[in-house]
């Protein structure tokens, strides 16, 4: 796993390319201790930075960026590609030879014979690459089909820079992007910033699947997709599989097996992440299955027995034989890690569980260079409550006409005493209940509200619900939620929304979170279950079979079966969390109070200040479904004081 940072401009003299190549490359030293390396090419502009974390092929011959043999092309590149054996036979058999034994010489020796499309079509893995054309002139940025690993591409003074993160570009002298206010909204939404928008107006995020061909460095470009997640769910649902249930797990553990063969590839130590959750599970059973010795196994607990996941980690880590370690950890312990998520992240994000999984990738990297994990079985297989539950909500909903429910909603919202029947209701059943009425008749209000299945899934997984009237000057962009098409390429609904949290939160929030977590500590993240070839199989799957009789991801739970007790797995789905609530109402409260007080607000000029405000002093007052919004805008606010303070040193 590495870095990779760059930039494209007019020609200038090749120490200077050099000098801001390696200045933008440095700011990912976490991502790559092992090794730096430059290439500039002073009569074209272009200069490409690497820095190396060493997993394949730990000699020279490895160093980046690369050269291919024929001197043609030079690749800066980020990742794992699991099948390149199988490429670099092809590649021998064409008369290929190879100087080393890297991965990367595998990918530039495939763009210099295939061609970029081409060369991506065969592998296999999570990447993102920079590929300079010496004999057209012409730079290839690329980024693998599901977005495991990240790049940032942008314009500056007639400048094309790119880098792994964000802070790359930030090494740039003079560089002072804009805030962009629409994908501020976005986030408010949706807790991080969907592609192919950042935080800064002047900089995108390569979506997952997609290329940026690039002839002229002050040109703008837009990007296109080489390989679709759309696209190849329905290619697979026009190609079901054939066999019967028992047939389709049989086929799930031979492809899953050959897979986690190929991740478990590496020449340093390697282990992984077990929460003992069906995912984590599945895949540490099958490394243990095909290893030759114990598999290193890493999870973190908490006092709190609400956040503690270690026992059912613990218990499935005795009974496959794993060598385990876990970790206890004290509330403080992760709230120490808040001061320094501004700069880990690189722009807001708040996704809570970003805490937890930060310090288990930090235990991990006590002991092992590459973590394997179960990220992705959810999206595959249908594996959130939240699906469920709104296929539910809707069945109820729907034979009700939408003009009689939304007069329902309006009469929830403003009939007089409905507050009061409420709460004689509760005292009635002798219900405590530690929210005000009030919120419970918006809540009702609001699933009245949406005109489809599809409006009410967005509104499910919102945030704040009308960001665009809460940022300043902001109009929302639109998403894969708000696409009028995806309806009729995915007639079934648990399908759309598993397929929509494909495209957005999968990449952007779980993988995004993932990837800064672990590369802050040096360590390489594989997630087996999203090589696009089990994803592809996942979709020749009836939707039924994944969301079987009420049980979610079927296929997964009887694969997991075959190998450990369901007693062991068969247990509500926790999630990866930790008491935010505690720390806001507590110990945070001061620093929550200081980013959220309404002159800073309205200095900093973002917010609709006074409805940020009502939200806090709601959430005070007893709100807890306000938690999340709350902690929302205290990420970007904290964010933009890291941005502030970072300007005024540089000054």
């Amino acid at each position: 796993m590495c870095g990779i940072a760059g930039l494209w401009s007019a020609a200038g003299p090749a120490a200077t390319l050099e000098d801001l190549a390696c200045a933008m490359r440095d700011r990912l030293r976490r991502r790559g201790p092992d090794d730096a390396g430059v290439w500039a090419d002073s009569a074209c502009g272009i200069a490409l930075g690497h820095r190396r974390l060493s997993i394949i092929d730990l000699s020279p011959s490895g160093r980046q960026p690369m050269a291919s043999a024929d001197g043609r092309w030079v690749v800066a590149y980020n990742g794992e590609i699991y099948n390149y054996r199988d490429v670099a036979a092809e590649l021998g058999a064409l008369g290929v030879r190879f100087r080393g034994s890297s991965d990367t010489e595998v990918l530039v020796e495939a763009i210099a014979r295939f061609g970029v499309d081409a060369a991506l079509r065969r592998m296999a893995g999570m990447f993102a690459f920079a590929a300079w054309d010496r004999g057209e002139r012409r730079l290839f940025l690329a980024r693998d089909r599901l977005g495991i690993k990240p790049l940032y591409y942008g314009w500056w003074r007639g400048a094309l820079l790119f880098g792994s993160e964000l802070k790359a570009l930030d090494a740039v002298p003079g560089f002072a992007p804009d805030v962009d206010r629409d994908a501020l909204a976005s986030y408010l939404r949706h807790r991080y910033i969907p592609a192919p928008h950042t935080v800064w107006k002047q900089v995108r995020k390569l979506p997952p699947g997609h290329l940026v061909e690039c002839a002229a460095p002050g040109r703008e470009v837009e990007s296109r997709a080489w390989w679709s997640a759309r696209e190849a769910a329905g290619a697979a649902k026009a190609d079901p599989f054939g066999g019967t249930p028992s047939d389709a797990v049989d086929e799930l553990e031979r492809l899953l097996g050959r897979v986690v063969r190929e991740h478990m590839i590496s020449d340093v130590p390697l282990g992984a992440f077990l929460s003992g959750g069906i995912d984590s599970s599945t895949v540490v059973s099958l490394m243990q299955a095909h290893g030759s010795r114990p598999v290193e196994t890493f999870t973190i607990g908490f006092d709190e027995d609400a956040f503690d996941e270690a026992a059912h980690a613990r218990a499935v880590a005795q009974h496959l034989g794993t060598a385990h370690t876990e970790l206890y950890l004290r509330s403080k312990d992760a709230e120490a890690v808040i001061p320094s998520l501004p700069d880990l992240w690189d722009e807001p994000f708040a996704d809570v569980s970003q805490i937890p999984t930060y310090l288990v990738a930090r235990l991990a990297r006590r002991s092992v260079t590459v973590a394997l994990s179960g990220d992705g079985g959810d999206e595959l297989f249908g594996g959130y409550s939240r699906y469920p539950s709104t296929l539910a909500t809707w069945q109820g909903l729907a034979p009700i006409p939408y003009w009689l429910r939304r007069l329902g909603a309006a009469a929830l919202r403003g009939a007089p005493g409905a507050e009061a029947l409420v709460r004689l209701a509760w005292r009635a059943r002798g219900t405590q209940r530690p929210y005000p009425a009030s919120a419970v008749l918006e809540a009702r209000a609001e699933l009245l509200s949406h005109p489809s299945l599809d409006a009410l899934y967005r509104h499910s997984v919102s945030t704040w619900t009308d960001p665009g009237a809460v940022v300043l000057g902001a109009r929302e962009p639109g998403t894969a939620f708000t696409d009028p098409r995806l309806t009729a390429e995915v007639p079934d609904a648990l399908e759309r929304m598993m397929l929509v949290d494909s495209v957005t939160y999968l990449p952007d929030n779980i993988l995004t979170k993932v990837d800064r977590a672990s590369m802050a500590v040096s360590l390489e993240a594989r997630v087996p279950l999203l090589d696009h070839r089990v994803f592809e199989f996942a979709w020749r799957l009836p939707a039924a079979l994944k969301l079987r009789e009420g049980v979610t991801k079927w296929p997964l739970r009887e694969l997991l079966a075959r190998r450990v007790p369901r007693r062991l797995f068969e247990r509500p789905k926790q999630g990866f969390g930790v008491p935010i609530a505690d720390w806001i109402r507590g110990p945070l409260r001061e620093w929550c109070e200081e980013l959220l007080a309404e002159p800073r607000l309205r200095r900093d000029g973002f917010f609709d200040a006074a409805r940020v405000r009502k939200v806090w002093t709601d959430y005070l007052a007893g709100w807890p479904t306000l938690e999340q919004e709350v902690w929302t805008v205290l990420m970007f606010q904290a964010w933009w004081e890291h941005r502030r303070a970072a300007a005024g040193a540089a000054a």
